[in-house]
């Protein structure tokens, strides 16, 4: 039988990781000397998920979804996406700025790497003082304008960045030009993919003094050009309710904050549904069983759960996610 899942959190250095996954969200990546992304729920081949809760515990995902099918993602998902988990979750503390960078739509991550392409949002969970992002242009733009500014190094006169603090939210589709910019904590959800086309790298070196590949002709192809007057997401919190963030043919994304004890009721989804705990903590209950969810925490509800109860005795706040 089928339950909410928990799954071991895979570690990831980067050149620009910092601490915050271990000081705020209170997961100890010890040995590595920083951590810049935790893979939370991954049905990437290179890193596959294993469920950490249960008797299913020391299971990978994928083996899990080979077996339930849709019972586990839900019919119309299986029929879409097969065998293949369609979503990652991600929490990035970046240390440094990353990378500018783009990733292909579907049908070019299709034609290049037969894969799918990687449409993403942010969730800033945490903000230094100050700190910024890039997401698009800040100007009507052309490939033509775009290849001079980058030729002359003046490519960041070109994007749009701002500042950014908890609780914005920013959409991605693919092709649009982005870099998260330097103390910024991200929960990012993304179709299940893992092509970056790296444009600049600020000229930094590894350990070993070598700079990262750059994939500059490759990004031409994949960029969206277009230019939008506003690229933050605008929602209103609204205390007690669920207040939708996101939806796109890839995901559904709700935000939820509440004070007091509530009922999810999902048998009228023919979908997986997955919580990311932001703040708080809770107890999930279904049927006679229950798990206690705290800050950071990342639960796959299967298809199959028709109903949950959520009681708190200090709040929380939560992503909702699922596929329509």
């Amino acid at each position: 039988m089928l339950y909410p899942l928990k799954f071991k959190t895979i570690f990831k250095d980067k050149i620009w990781g910092g601490e915050k996954i271990k000081t705020f969200l209170g997961k100890d990546f010890d040995p590595l000397p920083n951590c810049g992304e935790t893979w939370e729920i991954s049905g990437v081949k290179s890193d596959v998920s294993i469920i950490a809760n249960g008797i299913l515990s020391g299971t990978s995902l994928a083996d899990l979804l080979a077996t339930e099918k849709g019972n586990l993602i839900g019919k119309k998902n299986y029929e879409r996406f097969g065998d293949e988990f369609p979503l990652l979750i991600k929490f990035i503390d970046a240390n440094e700025d990353l990378s500018i960078q783009v990733h292909p739509n579907d049908e070019l991550a299709e034609k290049r790497h037969h894969s799918k392409g990687k449409t993403e949002m942010w969730y800033v969970i945490q903000a230094d003082e100050g700190a910024t992002l890039i997401s698009g242009f800040n100007q009507e733009m052309d490939k033509e304008t775009y290849l001079k500014k980058f030729n002359s190094g003046e490519l960041t006169d070109i994007l749009n960045k701002e500042e950014a603090k908890a609780g914005d939210v920013f959409f991605l589709p693919a092709g649009r030009v982005h870099t998260i910019g330097k103390g910024l904590l991200i929960a990012e959800i993304q179709q299940t993919s893992d092509i970056t086309y790296r444009i600049f790298d600020f000229d930094r070196v590894d350990d070993k003094g070598n700079k990262r590949e750059l994939h500059v002709e490759e990004a031409l192809d994949a960029i969206d050009f277009t230019f939008h007057k506003d690229y933050k997401t605008n929602y209103q919190p609204t205390l007690n309710q669920s207040v939708e963030l996101v939806d796109c043919n890839y995901f559904t994304k709700n935000i939820l904050e509440f004070t007091k004890e509530v009922v999810k009721d999902y048998s009228n989804l023919d979908s997986f549904v997955i919580h990311i705990c932001l703040e708080g903590s809770y107890i999930l209950k279904y049927g006679i069983e229950e798990i206690p969810v705290q800050m950071g925490d990342c639960i796959l509800i299967p298809a199959t759960t028709d109903k949950i109860l959520m009681t708190t005795n200090n709040g929380f706040k939560l992503l909702e996610t699922f596929i329509r």
